[in-house]
């Protein structure tokens, strides 16, 4: 599989028949992979799937891995020494965490797909950024948390890097205000995500009528919804009263997990969240994991060819959704498109802001 041609094309150009076999091949690769390099991995499928072959016909027939498994293993397919930085996933204080070992060239490859994948939606220049957290969120230089990634990732398309809120997550306004003064009337970035964007940004302005003219900027947001569901705030609720208040230009949510950092899945102009050319999505039935057609809501299996250094490249998620329809969105982007409902009932709160939410309730 050749990553670098790649990365040479639009990231939403290829055709399912076009995609499909690629994806195909260089995931039966990452397979063969893992299970020499980890041996947990390989006892996985020796256990669960008799052993493996590398004769998987088609996405579905691949051996997937749950991703709580990564709360409980060392899963790991690099030696010890190579570990470049290690990703804890999302959770309360009381919650088991994921540990995502990344070695130098799968957090490079990583960050060139995170970048390919931006690009389509903010463009090649480096835009003024506010992001809607506090600086000390960005930890050691070894060990990072999940939101401390996610603004570190999203950090790369911005400059004059802007923190808005303090630690004990106030609302700096004056920061803010200089930060408008300083790129007000033209493009800026604004990252943050979803839950502390609406808490600790919209809802200050709003309370203190404070109206703020963002028309040329992009807002970049992710995490977990249920908080804000819980309040009857909505994907549409949430843009309307945003735009109300700061008039922000162009609202984009993104659906990821760190146990594949830098396959994002960002929603288009029609609100949809699109698969690009390095990963994809499969719908599976909460109770027998057989496959389901589109239009049919199940768990969430995710797809990933940049996984190296752990085997994190079939993974099945515990976020319900619907694959919404293929290669044919008005938006133009080619690919599968699909929605998220939620976290499966009765599965721990793991989303970025759903979990920060539930520590400070």
């Amino acid at each position: 599989m050749n990553l670098d041609t790649l990365m040479s094309l639009s990231p939403y150009s290829l055709t399912r028949d076009q995609k499909e076999p690629l994806l195909l091949e260089g995931l039966r690769a990452l397979t063969e992979h893992h299970r020499r390099e980890c041996a947990p991995y390989a006892r996985i499928l020796e256990g669960v799937y008799g052993g493996y072959t590398q004769d998987a016909a088609s996405l579905e027939a691949l051996p997937f891995v749950p991703v709580r498994l990564f709360k409980q293993f060392e899963l790991r397919s690099c030696p010890q020494e190579e570990v470049l930085k290690t990703l804890s996933s999302s959770g309360t204080t009381s919650q088991q965490r994921s540990k995502i070992y990344l070695d130098r060239d799968t957090a490079a490859l990583q960050s060139r797909v995170l970048v390919k994948i931006m690009q389509d939606f903010l463009g090649k220049t480096r835009l003024p950024m506010l992001i809607i957290d506090t600086p000390s969120t960005i930890g050691g230089r070894h060990a990072f948390s999940a939101r401390a990634a996610g603004i570190m990732g999203l950090s790369t398309f911005g400059r004059d890097h802007t923190y808005v809120l303090d630690d004990q997550m106030h609302l700096d306004v004056d920061a803010l205000e200089r930060f408008v003064q300083r790129h007000g009337g033209g493009p800026m970035l604004i990252f943050g995500f979803t839950f502390m964007v609406w808490q600790y940004f919209y809802q200050p302005l709003k309370a203190a009528h404070r109206h703020l003219d963002l028309s040329e900027a992009i807002l970049i947001h992710s995490g977990g919804w249920k908080s804000l569901i819980d309040q009857a705030v909505d994907n549409a609720t949430f843009k309307a009263a945003l735009r109300a208040q700061t008039s922000i230009g162009r609202i984009h949510d993104f659906y990821g997990m760190v146990e594949q950092v830098g396959s994002i899945f960002v929603e288009c102009e029609e609100g949809h969240l699109h698969t690009p050319l390095f990963s994809d999505v499969l719908i599976r039935d909460p109770m027998s994991f057989a496959p389901l057609k589109m239009g049919q809501s199940g768990l969430i299996e995710l797809f990933s060819l940049l996984p190296r250094s752990y085997p994190g490249h079939v993974l099945l998620s515990e976020d319900l959704g619907v694959v919404l329809g293929e290669d044919d969105c008005a938006c133009g982007r080619k690919g599968k498109y699909f929605k998220v409902h939620g976290r499966l009932p009765k599965t721990e709160l793991r989303g970025c802001s759903d979990t920060h939410a539930q520590e400070h309730a």
